[in-house]
């Protein structure tokens, strides 16, 4: 018989062991291990009941509230495979994302409605609420998977701009919890966490969601993030762990700003991911709460968490930290693609990954999935160095991704959709830096003197068809764009102008 594993189990283990301690606090609500295990499995058997079957994938359109994991950890208990979608998408976009996926089903939240309908129409899906999960008498047990069968599929944008889904296995999964909570984070089950990051991302999903459950600690759900907002359920739910991406710890540094000690959370433990954390940020942080914030790095591809700054191996600021338990990061020539050839202590080159975490491939994509593993080792496209104690610092990124309140915007996707607009001849989409939110998208645009357009303008017809993270907040008109001998768009030229 082969050996096993499902993820399903990081909650069902931590109901046998803490049955009666609270799992998830929302609002006013506290559910405890014991009842939410029950109610993942009656999520299984209510989905078994719309024909999902181990496999099969179930699209997922939920806030940070307690229906997230009630549904996530029952489609996982039937075996199926778990479609996150994104909140931020138009319609369109959460229909490519449905479609491409082959999802069976859409679970979506009232607070989605109208857009998860639309999304649906469009794919062709039938579409069910979480309450209706819930009337089915469990399943006794969750359904066995294979270690290397897939549990999650997160959607990442490509290089072409053509969003594609990363397959995670229950093992990456699994490993990457364990490893996280048990291993590089010293987190224990007398913590309380807030759950503020999107759990339709593999951060907030991972080392948030899953992290704390696989420990038995409690989650505090916080389904909109504002400084003030945080600061204040912090405090009244006696939070001691805040997982966030750098715009996070500027607005709770903001909305710090004139409260007393007793008026802030006593945070014992705070990571950082999704982008590259301010020095500044971090000093003043540590200062303002008592407390200090230790760094990471991953990607979907990579379950997510690839190294962080662990307490065991010390902690440098401006660095990512070492490679978790079982996982290698080193660094390699980035103009050699057919092979891994690696670089000496201190050389920058691309970051190259291998080990437990590495996704599966990207779904139904098998030449993209060749060109991202090679000789066993994940090309994360991001530059970097490691020295001679193991310590990795991310130097840049793929050469035109813009990550904006730390969320990954591939400039190709904006650039398609706008040149749609019958007044655009050209256009070129960079990151230009921003106070709160890292960078920001900028357009630069060659128009068509014909057809009369506005900065206003152009950004309202964009909200109508990018993701709220995706639209360009900043447009730029120029006569012409920079070009090189092979009349590509010189986008060094245009950061270097517009202060990126």
């Amino acid at each position: 018989m082969s050996a096993t594993l499902s993820l399903a189990a990081v909650l069902a283990e931590s109901a046998r062991k803490y049955p009666h301690k609270v799992a998830v606090v929302d609002g006013e609500q506290r559910v405890t291990y014991e009842t939410l295990w029950l109610e993942a499995l009656a999520c299984a058997a209510a989905l078994r009941d719309q024909g999902v079957g181990p496999g099969d994938r179930v699209a997922l359109q939920i806030p940070n509230v307690v229906d997230f994991p009630r549904v996530y950890f029952g489609a996982l208990a039937l075996g199926a495979v778990v479609v996150p979608v994104h909140l931020l998408l138009t319609a369109e976009e959460a229909a490519y994302t449905l479609k491409d996926s082959g999802a069976r089903l859409l679970v979506c939240h009232p607070s989605q409605a109208a857009m998860g309908a639309a999304a649906a129409g469009m794919a062709g899906v039938d579409v069910v609420a979480p309450a209706d999960l819930l009337d089915a008498p469990p399943l006794r047990t969750y359904v066995s998977r294979a270690p290397e069968d897939p549990a999650v599929v997160l959607y990442t944008s490509g290089t072409t701009g053509e969003p594609k889904g990363a397959v995670l296995t229950h093992l990456n999964l699994v490993m990457n919890t364990i490893v996280n909570v048990f291993d590089a984070n010293d987190a224990r089950s007398s913590d309380v966490v807030l759950g503020c990051l999107p759990l339709f991302h593999t951060f907030g999903q991972t080392v948030g969601m899953n992290g704390t459950f696989r420990l038995g600690a409690t989650l505090v759900m916080l389904a909109r993030f504002t400084g003030e907002a945080a600061l204040d359920l912090m405090v009244r739910e006696n939070v001691t762990v805040f997982h966030g991406v750098p715009t996070m710890y500027v607005a709770l540094l903001a909305a710090a700003e004139g409260r007393a000690a007793a008026d802030r959370p006593q945070l014992r433990l705070c990571i950082s991911g999704g982008a590259a954390l301010p020095l500044a940020v971090l000093e003043k942080f540590n200062a303002a709460f008592g407390t200090n914030i230790f760094e990471g790095y991953g990607l979907s591809e990579t379950s997510p968490t690839a190294t962080t700054n662990q307490p065991h191996f010390g902690t440098r600021a401006g660095t990512v930290g070492h490679a978790i338990w079982g996982v290698e990061v080193e660094v390699a020539r980035p103009e050699i693609e057919e092979r891994i050839e690696l670089l000496p202590a201190g050389e920058l080159g691309e970051i190259v990954i291998r080990g437990h975490n590495v996704f599966a491939g990207y779904l139904d994509r098998p030449g993209e999935t060749a060109a991202a593993i090679v000789d066993g080792w994940f090309r994360s496209g991001d530059l970097g160095t490691k020295d001679a104690e193991g310590f990795i610092t991310i130097v840049d990124r793929k050469k035109d991704l813009v990550i904006r309140g730390g969320f990954n915007v591939y400039p190709r996707e904006v650039e398609e959709a706008l040149a749609r607009h019958p007044g655009i001849m050209q256009v070129a989409v960079i990151g230009v830096a921003h106070p709160v939110h890292g960078e920001e998208i900028c357009a630069v645009v060659v128009r068509d003197p014909a057809v009369p357009l506005t900065e206003d303008e152009l950004v309202e017809w964009s909200k109508e068809r990018l993701g709220r993270h995706k639209y360009p907040r900043q447009i730029r008109f120029v006569e012409t764009l920079p070009l090189g001998p092979s009349h590509k768009v010189l986008k060094r030229e245009l950061r270097r102008t517009f202060g990126a």
